[in-house]
């Protein structure tokens, strides 16, 4: 595998000995496919880090440990790479590692051996369970702070939470959805990706509270356990139409957007309004073609720069800022080129 950087570096990268990535290099008899992946991977991500650690300056390594759909990780991690540069001097090098579905032993085991490795910090999307509360807790009792996003895990030893309030959004989505109803009201059909996030319980709590201020005109369906899966949870859409003739609605929480749609389609019922989450570019094509409603959308950029400063305040040992670690929550729709 032609390569430009010297193997000690990619072994950091990849988490892997020096020797193991050698005999990825070199082409050696006894190597598992998953580990070739592995290096092939790390020297990715060093090319693509390459012109920012070129500068100079203090480095920080920060592993980002991530349970989502890729799109959304693909998000996460663009996100990463345009911030990385903006705290010249400081340098931040990152190593990602993510997966639609991770099982829990596995997720809390790969944290185990960032810890033995070495990290100036941790950003994880998690579910909130106790193998991994407890992993997060043996980082920070190593000295390795740990950064929720987007999804929390309270009780848990984590420096801070990054992203936005998810029970505001929640809340933002029912105050659409009764408007968009109006006195006729109807059912909500409310997906989300796993009921093991805390961030989209915590928005299906808001919206269901929400709703019940208004009274009982709007009432709700929830699927989940798609895990943001086109074929999982348009399989979950399909049999809560089935099942409920009155849905005309969407709230979804959990993703798979067009799978969602194409069960409305073969059904051939209206959904008055939908309400997704995330600026994506699925999301925005889905908008541009007025399938969807609206989107409530928070900007990952401001979160990860949050998080840059918030590691890099504690490296130095320097206070810790008073600013928030949430993000605005803004509305598109089909009309708007940005948040109103």
């Amino acid at each position: 595998m032609p390569h430009r950087f010297l193997v000690k570096d990619i072994a950091f990268q990849a988490g892997l000995s020096t020797a193991t990535v050698d005999r990825v290099l070199n082409g050696r008899a006894g190597v598992r496919g998953q580990t070739a992946t592995r290096v092939a991977a790390a020297v990715r991500e060093l090319e693509r880090q390459e012109g920012n650690l070129a500068r100079g300056g203090k480095t920080l390594v920060i592993d980002v440990v991530i349970e989502a759909p890729e799109r959304f990780s693909n998000e996460v991690r663009a996100a990463f790479e345009r911030e990385a540069g903006a705290f010249y001097p400081s340098m931040f090098r990152m190593r990602f590692q993510s997966a639609e579905r991770m099982d829990h032993a596995s997720f809390a085991a790969h944290l185990d051996r960032i810890r033995l490795r070495g990290s100036d910090g941790v950003v994880v999307k998690a579910p909130d369970v106790a193998e991994v509360r407890a992993a997060v807790a043996r980082l920070t009792q190593a000295g390795i702070p740990v950064l929720t996003l987007v999804t929390d895990l309270p009780g848990s030893t984590r420096l801070a939470y990054a992203g936005m309030d998810n029970a505001a959004a929640g809340r933002t989505a029912a105050y659409l959805v009764n408007m968009a109803l109006g006195d006729r009201g109807g059912c909500v059909l409310v997906t989300q990706s796993s009921s093991r996030f805390r961030g989209e319980e915590e928005r299906v709590t808001g919206f269901r509270s929400a709703l019940l201020e208004r009274g009982n005109r709007v009432t709700m369906v929830e699927i989940s356990e798609g895990f943001g899966r086109d074929e999982q949870t348009g399989t979950l859409a399909s049999a809560a139409l089935a099942a409920h003739p009155h849905i005309c609605a969407v709230y979804s929480v959990g993703g798979a957007n067009r799978s969602v749609l194409k069960a409305f389609d073969a059904e051939s019922r209206e959904c008055r309004v939908f309400i997704a989450h995330d600026l994506d570019s699925d999301n925005r094509a889905l908008l541009a073609g007025k399938r969807i409603s609206f989107v409530l959308h928070h900007d990952l950029r401001t979160d990860i720069r949050n998080v840059c400063q918030l590691l890099l305040e504690r490296n130095r040992s320097q206070p810790q800022s008073e600013v928030s670690l949430l993000s605005g929550i803004g509305i598109y729709s089909p009309y708007n080129d940005g948040p109103v």
